[in-house]
């Protein structure tokens, strides 16, 4: 079948009656609970963007002759890893890159997996092709997708296997002729509920030994699988209209615990089972991590671009733009972007095709993109509370200004430079919103700890960064200093 649209994702949602609970009650219907089906329509909205910039958000599959996501594609070339770039940005400029997982993230990491499958044989034969037979089958069905790669917050200091509770982790029960039960918690699934499958994969940080294996699991099953709940957090969507809260209206996207109770899984859905070695290689040696991280990249470039516009804005609207520590804030922002830019160019400019055929961004760009990113988003989105001010805080509702008695004295009183109350104050509800409500406060939260703990990331990062070159050169520039120095003293 061809890539969905809006009412078809609707309908798949309606007809799954996936299991999940939202402030204490198990929800009947995600299209139209409160607290969901402004994130609902959003993404359906995003499937509807598919056919209305076919040329750009649908390619022809190689399996059916039949139009799937572009998102799916595996690159072949350059061009064709700029062409899912720019599907990926079509996709971002829709909610201000404020869904971060929107489904090319995810589509990314099928693709990776799916072709790049050899791993999952060292295990298994059928494991490798459960891979790809997986990818073939997200890709022709247009599956949405949420995931889950973290532990319960337990005992961090302790393995899986140390812990006082062993049992409360995701694990291994039992394997059967025809499948695996499994049983357990798993951490932070975004978007659980309203999407049709889970990918259950291990984190990309924390590394599992040997005796982690029952811990070490990767499939996907539907999310209406029977013992199967997400257990979300407080909708941050309060059901107001999208002019008080422009953001958190339309794309909370939720984040889920995800509970496994005796979960059946069929061995056709199976990638890792036991084993810890292969899970702590899977990110890196598929690529995975590199296509996922182009799709991040991608959007949070594109977010930074939102920022940059909501910052501008408001500088004009209340005259402060000609003020020198204005100017100099406006340029950190743009010295943001630009970098941005600049490390997503690099990546796609010095591409390679790796051993299975796909065009591969430089990871060295890329990597350091991801790992600096959630250091500096704090820094945008303080200055977006600096610049606003008390100006933040001002800010009533629309029905206020349609109030006969007060309407048009915050009308008057709330002006701009060149905007009118109205105006200004729905502007600077856009920037409340992305910076102190409780959404915004969740998307500075959700950057910082996107990968990880920024820390550990760093620290990952200096010790895998090729330091040898740098060393070297001081080494040599030592070693000519010497020698020039004896050849002096002789002459």
């Amino acid at each position: 079948m061809p890539a969905k649209t809006g009412r078809e994702y609707i309908e798949r949602l309606k007809k799954s009656q996936n299991n999940i609970f939202l402030h204490g009650e198990k929800v009947e219907d995600v299209t139209e609970h409160p607290g969901l089906k402004g994130v609902v329509k959003s993404m359906a909205s995003l499937y509807d963007l598919q056919y209305e910039k076919p040329n750009k958000m649908l390619y022809t599959s190689p399996s059916t002759g039949q139009k799937v996501g572009m998102t799916f594609l595996q690159p072949k070339t350059i061009e064709d890893l700029q062409k899912r770039r720019e599907a990926i940005q079509e996709w971002a400029r829709m909610t201000g890159g404020m869904m971060g997982r929107s489904p090319d993230y995810l589509n990314a990491e099928v693709m990776a997996m799916g072709i790049a499958n050899d791993l999952f044989a060292e295990e298994d034969k059928r494991f490798a092709e459960n891979a790809y037979n997986y990818y073939e089958f997200a890709r022709e069905h247009d599956i949405s997708l949420t995931h889950t790669l973290i532990h319960p917050q337990v005992n961090r200091s302790k393995a899986q296997h140390e812990q006082k509770d062993a049992n409360v982790a995701l694990h291994l029960v039992e394997k059967r002729e025809d499948g695996i039960i499994v049983d357990g918690i798993r951490l932070l699934a975004t978007q659980g509920g309203i999407t049709d499958e889970i990918l259950v994969f291990p984190s990309t940080v924390k590394k599992e030994g040997e005796k982690d294996d029952p811990y070490s699991l990767a499939f996907a099953i539907p999310n209406n699988t029977e013992g199967l709940k997400f257990i979300s957090r407080e909708s941050f969507d309060y059901g107001k209209n999208s002019w008080d809260h422009p953001l958190s209206s339309r794309f909370e996207e939720g984040d889920a615990i995800v509970s496994f109770e005796n979960v059946f899984v069929p061995w056709e859905r199976v990638f890792v089972c036991g084993n810890s070695s292969v899970c702590n290689r899977t990110f890196r040696e598929t690529n995975a991590v590199i296509h996922m991280s182009h799709q991040v990249v991608s959007k949070n470039i594109v977010k930074t671009e939102f920022l940059l516009g909501v910052a501008l804005r408001m500088m004009d609207a209340i005259g402060i733009d000609g003020f020198q520590h204005v100017k100099d804030k406006g340029t950190e922002i743009i010295l943001v972007l630009e970098t941005m830019r600049s490390h997503l160019f690099r990546a796609e400019q010095n591409a390679k095709l790796d051993k299975w055929g796909t065009m591969t961004p430089d990871y060295n760009a890329l990597d350091a993109a991801r790992t600096w990113y959630p250091r500096i988003y704090p820094r945008l989105v303080e200055i977006l509370r600096v610049l606003g001010a008390s100006g933040l805080m001002g800010i009533p509702t629309e029905a206020d200004f349609h109030n006969e008695e007060i309407g048009e004295l915050i009308h008057r009183g709330l002006q701009g430079k060149n905007v009118e109350g109205y105006e200004r104050v729905q502007l600077f509800r856009l920037a409340w919103d992305m910076t102190m409500s409780a959404f915004g406060s969740r998307q500075m939260h959700y950057e910082y700890y996107f990968f990880g703990d920024p820390v550990r990331m760093g620290m990952s990062y200096f010790d895998q960064y090729n330091k040898e070159t740098y060393t070297g050169y001081v080494d040599e520039f030592l070693k000519k200093a010497k020698a020039d120095a004896l050849h002096y003293t002789n002459v």
